[in-house]
């Protein structure tokens, strides 16, 4: 039930952030979106929005700045904030085939560890991630993927 509640939830964020680019028009001005991240699910449903759904709206402002992510494959990698914003950025607007699911691991009055799963027809990713509180808002400070 907690997983079909966020799932509904990112998908009401997502189309609310539709609606409101679509409003602004095609010759609006870009600038930086301001996304609620008050809350630590706000900024997980965020993350799996830019993630799985390509949206680029409030990419910068949801991770941490000693933002790190992990990937665990044949040969581990290793990835900042700033490559993982430009990759998010590139893929705006893609969405990714796969279905997908969270789970809450831990979660504190200041800090969340979620795992999302992610399953393709192939394979399965699996991304455990650390949201922190950073003054008023939430901010994704780790990622670790695998794959199965």
């Amino acid at each position: 039930m907690k997983v079909l509640v966020k799932t509904f939830a990112a998908a009401a964020l997502i189309a609310v952030s539709t609606f409101a680019m679509a409003a602004e028009g095609p010759g609006a001005k870009a600038t930086k979106a301001n996304v609620n991240l008050s809350t630590a699910d706000f900024a997980l449903d965020h993350y799996v929005a830019v993630t799985i759904e390509g949206e680029s709206a409030g990419v910068e402002q949801l991770f941490a700045d000693d933002f790190n992510q992990k990937i665990q494959a044949t040969t581990a990698q290793s990835h900042n904030r700033e490559a993982v914003i430009k990759s998010l950025k590139k893929q705006k607007g893609e969405k990714l085939n796969c279905t997908v699911s969270t789970d809450i691991i831990e979660e504190s009055a200041d800090y969340m560890v979620a795992k999302v799963t992610l399953k393709f027809e192939n394979f399965t990713k699996t991304d455990l991630v650390t949201l922190e509180r950073v003054g008023n808002d939430w901010k994704v400070s780790k990622s670790i993927n695998s794959y199965k």
